[in-house]
């Protein structure tokens, strides 16, 4: 199940559509796969699922995945596993060839799996950027009122 989960995003990272497809839910369930990518509405079906991760790879010249808080749950056929992306992307390298700024991003991800005799494969994935910081949280500062 963790490596269906580490494939998803190794496919993301590495802009291969080909093994992106080969993770995403087919079949009778194709069209209630979807997606939410920080910021986006809901995407609905196989297929606008897949234009969505084609359109995010052409237009990302580097993209890179640090999961942490990394929790699954596995109940028959169905997986859950919620995760904290570490993200780290970037632009296109400067003319010296040197590396392109660089920006970090926090965002919380709940995918859902579901078993086929093909092996794991993703249903759903549901991304949200975090906002805020420890700071923000009043229990994290003391607050007992929180």
């Amino acid at each position: 199940m963790e490596a269906a989960n580490q494939a998803f995003y190794d496919a993301v990272e590495n802009s291969d559509l080909d093994a992106l497809e080969a993770i995403v839910l087919t079949g009778p369930l194709a069209e209630s796969v979807a997606v939410v990518h920080p910021g986006w509405p809901v995407l609905r079906g196989r297929r606008e699922v897949m234009r969505s991760y084609a359109l995010i790879m052409a237009n990302t010249e580097y993209i890179q995945f640090f999961l942490t808080d990394v929790e699954v749950a596995v109940d028959g056929d169905t997986a859950l596993v919620t995760c904290t992306e570490n993200i780290l992307t970037g632009g296109p390298a400067e003319d010296d060839g040197s590396a392109g700024s660089l920006v970090g991003g926090l965002v919380v991800a709940t995918n859902v799996f579901r078993h086929t005799p093909e092996g794991w494969r993703l249903w759903v994935h549901h991304g949200s950027p975090v906002l805020a910081d420890e700071s923000d949280d009043p229990e994290a500062a003391g607050d007992p009122d929180a």
